[in-house]
């Protein structure tokens, strides 16, 4: 493979790739490098954090003591802040790229938002469990997580007074898409979710009393269907693998969907919904390397924290600052805006986040400033922070300057360029980069992420 293959490849299964580890690889055949990328991912690492003392506290929901209760919600909010902190520490340093960055890629899908600690992080490893597995199983598992069951109210789903929510977004945003389904096939899914619910502890329990054990009828079939029945009636329609493999496509490949490359990836697809299988033939297939589908997405806003993380390594004083920057970015991950997630693409980009981007380098990596004056959601939580309005503050983060030089030792800084880069470079930007300064890396390195082609991958 060539280089520009191989630092296109890391920035869309991870996060990018440094010189010394592409080169590295140049000499190696695609189908070596993708096998390792799979074999680095075959295993799942759950990702938890300490909530021994949440857990040992469970009881006074019991005892209906609203003071303790109030704490204890509380405190489960904090600790999703802390969920997502090491999220990020995950998917910044984890050697399963892959796996990671598909758990990134189903969280908006599955989208779902809970402040119950235990119950989010048991739905999040779920997503990482499953990442690379069978969709069906993929699909019932979700369906089956409490944050799931509550997020689109499959709890108050009782027979007699069905609610369609869970049913509508089942196959509007998970499995089919818009305008694939009719009103009475919502109406009848709904009857068969009915009775699936939680206990406290987040453990899956049907209650049979609260099912409705009449026929349904769905997408012309009929039988006493139960929830797990109707996922897999949905699969049976060649729509749900064409709706997945188009989702794949415009988050690996392109916004702009080639139709007969994803009529391939259906046709592969829709025989077994294994996902590890689709994977393995889009990053094997030629087209997955054309000119045209390299440094043409825009980066995410957690691509583009975590990428910067990826070559100079950065940690945050102050936990709260990297959530309240996330929320400036347009990304707050655990927090996501709706049920349909965020959208991606163009919409990452206004004139605000595109300043904080292009100005982020400096202030992470050189102590620079940033205005930290927006309101919101988290307002009390940085109220000291923000004590002084539309006052520029410098973010209290360390950058680890020492691991880029000993990484970067022989690298020239064409060849820093080469991996940062991925765009085709305009002439304004080339004419800039040929009057910059060329003595100092790390300065350089810093100027390469400020560019608008650094938003690209």
């Amino acid at each position: 493979m060539t280089l520009q293959e191989i630092v296109h490849l890391y920035h869309r299964v991870g996060f990018g790739i440094s010189y010394a580890e592409a080169t590295a690889l140049e000499n190696k055949s695609r189908e070596a490098i993708v096998n390792k990328i799979f074999s680095d991912s075959d295993t799942f690492t759950s990702l938890t954090i300490d909530i021994s003392e949440l857990l040992s506290t469970l009881e006074v929901i019991k005892m209906r003591d609203r003071k303790k209760v109030r704490s204890l919600i509380k405190e489960s909010a904090k600790k999703v802040h802390e969920l997502n902190s090491a999220w990020i520490a995950r998917l910044g340093t984890s050697n399963q790229l892959l796996r990671e960055k598909m758990t990134l890629f189903w969280a908006n899908h599955f989208v779902c938002h809970d402040k119950n600690i235990l119950h989010i992080q048991q739905y999040n490893n779920t997503l990482r469990k499953h990442a690379l597995g069978n969709f069906k199983d993929f699909v019932i598992a979700i369906s089956k997580e409490a944050s799931m069951i509550k997020y689109l109210n499959t709890k108050q789903n009782r027979k007699q007074k069905p609610n369609e929510n869970f049913a509508r977004e089942l196959m509007e945003l998970f499995t089919l898409g818009r305008d694939q389904y009719s009103e009475k096939d919502i109406k009848e899914a709904a009857r068969a979710f009915t009775g699936w619910n939680h206990d406290l502890k987040g453990n899956f329990r049907f209650r049979r009393f609260q099912h409705d054990t009449g026929n349904k009828t769905f997408f012309g079939e009929t039988g006493n269907f139960d929830g797990s029945d109707i996922i897999e009636i949905i699969l049976k329609q060649k729509q749900c693998a064409q709706f997945i493999c188009e989702k794949i496509y415009t988050y690996f490949v392109n916004d702009q969907i080639n139709d007969a490359h994803v009529r391939e990836m259906t046709e592969l697809f829709y025989k077994e919904y294994d996902i590890e299988n689709l994977m393995r033939f889009v990053l094997l297939s030629d087209w997955f390397y054309d000119k045209k589908n390299i440094g043409t997405k825009i980066k995410s806003p957690m691509e583009f924290l975590v990428g910067v993380h990826k070559v100079v390594p950065m940690q945050f004083e102050k936990k709260r600052e990297l959530i309240y920057l996330q929320k400036l970015l347009g990304q707050h991950l655990l927090f996501p805006p709706n049920v349909a997630g965020w959208k991606g693409g163009r919409n990452w980009i206004n004139p605000n986040t595109m300043m904080l981007r292009l100005r982020l380098p400096s202030v992470l990596l050189a102590n620079g400033v940033i205005s930290l004056d927006e309101k919101g959601e988290f307002e009390d939580d940085f109220q000291r922070l923000n004590a002084r309005q539309n006052r520029q503050r410098r973010l209290k983060v360390k950058a680890d300057w020492q691991t880029f030089t000993a990484a970067n030792k022989t690298v020239s800084l064409q060849q820093l360029q080469k991996t940062l880069l991925v765009s085709p470079i305009n002439k304004g930007t080339q004419e800039y980069l040929e009057k910059l300064e060329k003595e100092d890396i790390k300065e350089y390195c810093i100027q390469l992420m400020s560019l608008p082609e650094y938003q690209l991958c």
